[in-house]
């Protein structure tokens, strides 16, 4: 009697090989999907003796699945212009999280969630390096990236500030200029600095710079934070004061308090009036009408991330409403000693075994690790044209073995009608 087993495993494998070919042609559009090819092994056989040769006669039992190997080479990358887009130029895995749980993928399809962090559109997050003022340290470990609306730059604390002006060598004695300049302190605050400049002679002022009282805690009036002579020689150009002054905010008191602090409770500050600048006087006397050409200071105030962009080494870099640029983080990158040891789990993602082995995580371009490409997506790597060849060969086998097992059928037919 012919063995029935060996057909049906025939169809066994080749409805195997029918089902894969349909999921790699399903995924053809999958962002990051890898194509999975399948491989056959027979099986064990039956020994029926050896002929005059001494030759083994040998009977097979038939056809199983020996592998289904997973092609991670490249897919082509396409630009989207979408920020949150990265696609993997290389080997290496995105690292996500999701309850405590990391899972690895390549598809970059990714979006800024409701608590700000660069999420999967499964809500996974995207875990990386983040900065710490401004910089980036991978050996701080993985956490996740906030990159939404939300992310804030601090403020930064006036240090400089230099005023390019000109007092009138003509004006009358007695006469005052006034010019403002905005400060900002720790808490991201601005202030406005008013500088009065007043002729007391030839070639001869004095400056004084106030605050206003609704800026200082205690103060019912502008508060004096500096004030002193200023003189100049023949030529229009600034002799004293001869260093450019340090200007505390607020000064040491105001009376009746003891101690001066700012309103919005702010940390007190002291920045440089450059009334100089390698030797060239930005504060000049000249025949001509009192102005201020240009004011320069170097404090910002706290802002938000207005946009950014990811690097080819998975820097973000953020750029921020109050003007300043800086590192938000960068983005992680996964290798495994074993690609085909990755398990599947759907959603384009993986999760290590013990063929795999455990993840080597590093930033992009280290390591033997690929680069990213930011505002760019990894197709599927799936080819429509070697899918249709196997899918022919595929329905082939099939349907000749279906053959044999419709033939066996009917020599099991005819066996039994030997019967009288």
């Amino acid at each position: 009697m012919p063995s029935f087993s060996i057909p049906l495993s025939g169809l066994t494998a080749s409805s195997e090989a029918l089902s894969t070919t349909a999921n790699n042609l399903a995924n053809l559009n999958t962002i990051g999907y890898k194509d999975e090819h399948i491989q056959f092994a027979d099986l064990f056989y039956q020994n029926f003796g050896s002929n005059g040769a001494g030759d083994p006669i040998q009977q097979g039992a038939g056809v199983t699945v020996s592998s289904k190997p997973t092609d991670f080479t490249q897919g082509n990358v396409t630009p989207t212009g979408v920020s949150t887009d990265v696609a993997v130029m290389g080997s290496g895995f995105f690292v996500v999280q999701k309850g405590g749980v990391q899972s690895y993928t390549r598809a970059g399809n990714f979006e800024v969630g409701a608590n700000n962090l660069l999420q999967t559109a499964a809500g996974q997050q995207v875990l990386g390096y983040p900065a710490v003022n401004g910089v980036v340290s991978t050996g701080q470990g993985l956490g996740a990236i906030a990159i939404g609306a939300g992310t804030v730059s601090p403020a930064t604390v006036t240090a400089n500030v230099s005023l390019t002006s000109n007092l009138d060598a003509t004006a009358a004695v007695g006469s005052t200029y006034s010019t403002q300049a905005t400060i900002f302190d720790s808490l991201g605050g601005s202030h406005n600095i008013t500088f009065t400049y007043t002729k007391t002679g030839t070639n001869a002022w004095t400056y004084a710079a106030t605050i206003p009282a609704a800026d200082i805690q205690g103060a019912s009036a502008p508060v004096s934070l500096a004030s002193g002579p200023i003189t100049f020689d023949g030529n229009g150009n600034i002799l004293t004061p001869v260093t450019n002054p340090v200007i505390v905010v607020p000064p040491a008191a105001v009376p009746p308090a003891t101690q001066s602090v700012f309103a919005d409770g702010a940390n007190q500050l002291s920045f440089t009036w450059h009334v100089a600048n390698a030797g060239v006087g930005l504060l000049t006397q000249l025949a001509g009408p009192n102005s201020t050409a240009s004011i320069q200071q170097d404090g910002t105030s706290s802002g938000t991330l207005q946009n950014f962009n990811i690097g080819s080494d998975g820097t973000i870099t953020g750029s921020f409403s109050n003007g300043k640029t800086a590192t938000i983080g960068q983005i992680a990158l996964a290798s495994f000693a074993d690609e085909q040891g990755l398990s599947h789990q759907g959603n384009n993602d993986f999760t290590p075994t013990l063929a795999s082995g455990q993840p080597t995580i590093g930033a992009p371009g280290t390591g033997g690790l690929g680069n990213i490409s930011g505002g760019a997506l990894e197709q599927s790597n799936v080819d429509i044209a070697s899918e249709f060849a196997a899918l022919i060969i595929a329905q082939r086998s099939y349907e000749a073995n279906a053959r044999v097992v419709t033939t066996f059928d009917q020599v099991a037919q005819a066996t039994i009608a030997l019967k009288p």
